[in-house]
């Protein structure tokens, strides 16, 4: 006698939607936390830095839903700053977000239930990002597995809606501001990169990575300021993967 189980009996038990409203309210209410803050601080530095570069209030906020994750906004901007082409600029964008892809391998089979449709997992991991990749690894555990899906996306979805507004607003009032506070709001979104990326480090050499990166930019910069954090992420990275090969070899 087969054991698969009866389509029937699988729809039966499928989540009703009071349940997975409940989730998802669950999960936007998360939204609301201290890296959700941090998160929207980079943003207030992301709105000041995108009337900088003569970026519109519509096509920032876009940006915001389109890109989502602050390091490919960055670097568009960046793209658009220095006259890059629309190809250069889509091709970087696009390399800047590469390394959110461990974060998707690690984060979608938490996500997957036995209903759960490929379509659903592709449009949610388009919510991955440094911040809600955090908090979903801390919390999806206590979710039941059908309604994972329910409960991340309302922590996905409330974090882009609340970030967009953030830069709408932000961007509004920004020329009212001393200059002062405008160049503060600028180091906002290095300082978010850097905290969470240090915060969200698991292995000793990622902190070495950063240690050295910190340290070797600066310096670069004075020796071949065109190449400084190119040879920076080698250097770093070169030393911080010589680091993890001699832990393994000592496990």
């Amino acid at each position: 006698m087969s054991s698969t189980p009866d389509p029937v009996d699988l729809d039966e038990h499928a989540p009703s939607f009071p349940e997975r409203r409940k989730w998802f309210l669950i999960g936007a209410s998360k939204a609301v936390s201290v890296p959700g803050i941090i998160l929207c601080t980079a943003h207030v530095g992301f709105a000041g830095l995108a009337q900088e570069a003569g970026i519109s209030m519509g096509l920032a906020v876009f940006m915001v839903l389109a890109i989502w994750a602050l390091p490919g906004m960055v670097v568009l901007l960046g793209a658009v700053l220095s006259g890059a082409g629309l190809l250069a600029a889509a091709f970087a964008v696009a390399l800047s977000s590469v390394r959110l892809t461990p974060m998707v391998v690690a984060l979608v089979p938490e996500m997957r239930g036995p209903r759960t449709r490929r379509l659903t997992l592709y449009l949610l991991a388009h919510f991955v990002a440094v911040t809600s990749w955090v908090i979903a690894m801390e919390t999806l555990r206590k979710v039941p597995r059908e309604l994972r899906t329910s409960y991340y996306f309302g922590l996905g979805s409330i974090l882009v809606l609340i970030n967009m507004v953030v830069v709408a607003l932000v961007y509004a009032v920004a020329p009212a501001l001393p200059p002062a506070v405008v160049a503060g709001l600028f180091l906002l979104t290095p300082m978010y990169f850097l905290t969470s990326l240090w915060g969200s480090a698991r292995e000793t050499a990622t902190y070495v990575a950063m240690l050295f990166g910190l340290v070797l930019g600066p310096l670069l910069h004075f020796v071949a300021p065109g190449f400084d954090l190119l040879g920076a992420g080698l250097l770093g990275g070169g030393i911080a993967y010589a680091v993890h090969l001699m832990q393994a070899r000592r496990a």
